[in-house]
């Protein structure tokens, strides 16, 4: 790979101070596009089905869309680093709302299942470009600072998506569910095209497109086995075994040949780096963790506390607070001292001590108690969301800046892919015997096609049968709780074995620009 200039990235930030504010607030929206989506359409989805009917393709909208972006993000990341990280963002953005307007005029279930995935191709370049450019632009000493404005996104597009997704659907339709994103991606679209400049770039590579089929294969399979194992398909079938074959052959296969390939799409050789490593596997448990925590904890206070399904996204709001507020404060500790391993260590121990606290709700629980537990895990996860992508981001590399961002991402992905399968099979189970238990084949049968009821469904129930349910819903919660507890244990361990290399670039100058970068390379660790 050969650059057509010597000027690195941080020289190309360092002569656009005034515009790197507006650059930010572009990827922020960006990233917004992405995590929002299936926010807004998770509420709307009940319409879109009244419509378009295909109830038993349900499922496949979301999972579409999830595929598409687990498969492409790892594709994104090597693409911008062959061929410069500019014009594969924006690519990305274009699609994602081609993806959009498509999904907005679908006249069918299937036509909309095929423009998710469109969608998803395109979502999986957001959220590696926002991650990557803000790693050439902001030298890692710097770039704390702007954890906070991630989070906030972050916390915004889970409290505000439910929200906005049913006042679209109640007043605009659905379709409009989709449409929103054009107007705020076209302003992401003009302000990244006409602000952010970053060195070009052009490789001579080849793509790997063996290594691209084999890792597309292997993710596939594996979200494939998280989404259908328990639901669709008996853990046990011949599907999910299949499935579970493939994924592991196509994956032994995909490292065998990253080892052999001229250009690979995952190089191995920044998983020698510990820092890489264990940050990776943090990532995937605070993923795990995180979906886990956001799909029960509504569940637990709509169906156990009575609390209104419309506001379900402010019923997060102790954990998404807490986690905003250590996010930003997190982020300027690291800024001014330049030190980050506390923040691992303390995040993934409060992690594991929320979990547990979680663990301990009943049917007596008040909100009070639940908001300050939901709070502590908050607090742990605001420690780890965006250290674990800065750690890895120093821990490589500048020439590799893409796929370690690209790699952080989808280990976090399929973490929560994970947690979702698995924690959510542990609760159904648990939901199904307590039910047996309590309310003999009645409450089997209330729950025999999913433990998850709606309000509607819990208002027709006789007292009896209610009242079970809501102690099966706290045991169920009890489960999933304390397995993401014992789960979450892994991180603390790996927080332990991290290595406190120095960040690079130094702090704010007297004007309060950051200095550039060091033109060394990063220091990598061996494992």
């Amino acid at each position: 790979m050969t650059d057509t200039t010597d000027t690195p990235a941080a020289d190309a930030a360092e002569k656009q101070p005034k515009s790197v504010r507006v650059v930010l607030l572009a990827l922020m929206i960006a990233m917004m596009l992405a995590m929002l989506d299936n926010m807004i359409i998770g509420t709307a989805m009940p319409t879109i089905v009244g419509e378009l009917g295909g109830l038993e393709h349900l499922s496949w909208v979301v999972t579409a869309y999830t595929l598409a972006t687990a498969a492409s993000t790892p594709l994104w990341g090597k693409l911008g680093d062959m061929y410069g990280r500019k014009g594969m963002f924006l690519s990305s953005i274009v699609l994602f709302l081609i993806g959009s307007a498509l999904s907005g005029m679908a006249q069918n279930m299937s036509e909309l299942i095929g423009f998710r995935a469109v969608q998803g191709l395109g979502a999986g370049g957001l959220m590696v470009g926002v991650m990557a450019i803000i790693g050439d632009l902001i030298p890692p000493r710097e770039r704390g600072k702007y954890q906070g404005m991630m989070a906030g996104v972050m916390a915004l597009a889970m409290i505000g998506g439910p929200l906005v997704g049913g006042t679209i659907t109640d007043n605009w339709g659905w379709r409009w569910a989709f449409y929103i994103n054009l107007p705020l991606g076209a302003v992401a679209l003009v302000a990244v095209s006409a602000v952010l400049h970053l060195p070009k770039k052009r490789s001579e590579a080849r793509i790997d497109y063996l290594g691209a089929g084999l890792l597309t294969v292997g993710i596939t399979a594996i979200v494939l086995v998280t989404t259908w194992g328990g639901t669709e398909y008996a853990w046990s079938s011949a599907r999910i075994m299949e499935l579970i074959g493939i994924g592991v052959a196509a994956l032994v296969g995909f490292v065998f040949w990253q080892t052999r390939a001229a250009e690979p799409v995952v190089p191995l050789h920044i998983f020698r780096s510990r820092n890489f490593t264990l940050m990776a596997v943090i990532g995937f448990i605070t993923g795990f963790v995180m979906f886990g925590a956001t799909l029960f904890l509504p569940l637990y206070q709509q169906s156990v506390q009575g609390a209104s399904a419309t506001n379900s996204g402010l019923l997060l709001l102790p954990m998404l607070g807490a986690m905003l507020v250590t996010s930003m404060v997190a982020g300027r500790v690291t800024t001014n001292t330049g030190k980050y391993k506390v923040f691992p260590i303390a995040g993934s121990a409060l992690m594991i001590v929320g979990l547990y606290l979680l663990s301990t709700m009943d049917t007596g629980t008040s909100r009070l108690t639940s908001g300050v537990f939901m709070a502590v895990v908050g607090l742990g996860m605001g420690c780890l969301m965006q250290i674990t992508m800065l750690v890895a981001q120093n821990s490589v590399e500048m020439k590799d800046m893409g796929v370690a961002s690209s790699s952080s991402t989808l280990f976090r992905t399929l973490g929560s892919s994970f947690g979702v399968a698995i924690m959510g099979a542990l609760f159904n189970h648990r939901v199904q015997d307590v039910m047996t238990e309590r309310a003999g084949s009645l409450g089997s049968q209330v729950t025999e096609q999913s433990a998850q009821l709606d309000a509607k469904s819990l208002e027709k129930l006789p007292v009896l049968v209610r009242e079970a349910y809501q102690h099966a819903v706290s045991a169920g919660t009890h489960s999933a709780f304390l397995l993401g507890a014992v789960v979450a244990v892994v991180a603390f361990v790996a927080a332990v074995f991290v290595k406190e290399v120095p960040l690079k670039g130094a702090g704010p100058k007297e004007d309060g620009r950051p200095d550039a970068p060091s033109a060394q390379p990063p220091v990598v660790e061996a494992v």
